[in-house]
């Protein structure tokens, strides 16, 4: 049993450090490429997780030979246009000034069906109001209508932009964020004032207190 708890542990943050490297990104804004690595080291870390028998380094040495290999050809993307379009595709033009690409919609394998349901997911329920729909290599429609009927924005409607102040945690389950403090030029003195003025002793009694550069705070009790 120890030596299966020990080897779950080691197969565990070796798999969570190569899923660091490649990066933050959900399941479906994964490359090919991506997908394909994420895919085999799960299935390489189970196998000297679930028998004993089987050393150790038959599951690290491949997770580790994976990770290099998409460290390269994620490099030779970088610098070649002709390496990344054949390793992660490129992006299709499925409608042009309002007509659909039946061409490209049958090169994709893509139904008519599919491409209205992914039009009503981006709030558009007509063809004739979208100027183009592109399908990117991660497999999300980027839509974009015309210009009469695109959202006005503030400065269209020539509405007064108010400042968007970023909030910071302060405290998140009763832990203090020093680094957001000091971020914020104030101190631990600061602190502790705060939390007396809005009737708090200590900051395990606070769930969540958060400040923004206008120096609104905002707090929450733990239940």
């Amino acid at each position: 049993m120890t030596i299966t708890f020990i080897r779950t542990i080691i197969l565990y943050l070796i798999t969570i450090i190569a899923l660091r490297i490649m990066g933050k990104r959900q399941l479906g804004e994964l490359s090919p490429t991506e997908l394909v690595v994420t895919i085999l080291i799960s299935d390489l870390a189970a196998i000297p997780m679930q028998d004993n028998g089987t050393p150790l380094l038959i599951g690290i040495i491949p997770i580790l030979t994976l990770l290099s290999l998409e460290i390269i050809t994620s490099s030779l993307a970088l610098k070649s246009s002709k390496c990344k379009k054949i390793l992660f595709g490129e992006n299709s033009m499925l409608i042009l000034n309002g007509k659909i690409n039946q061409q490209e919609m049958k090169r994709l394998r893509l139904t008519l069906d599919e491409l209205l349901e992914e039009l009503r997911l981006n709030g558009y329920t007509s063809i004739d109001k979208i100027r183009y729909a592109i399908l990117e290599t991660n497999g999300k429609l980027t839509v974009i209508p015309y210009a009469k009927y695109e959202a006005p924005t503030r400065e269209d409607m020539k509405i007064k932009n108010a400042k968007n102040a970023l909030p910071l945690s302060i405290i998140s389950d009763g832990n203090i964020a020093w680094n957001n403090i000091y971020k914020l030029n104030k101190n631990k003195t600061w602190l502790v004032d705060t939390l007396k003025k809005h009737g708090y002793k200590k900051a395990r009694d606070v769930f969540l207190m958060q400040m923004d550069e206008d120096n609104n705070v905002t707090i929450i009790a733990k239940e």
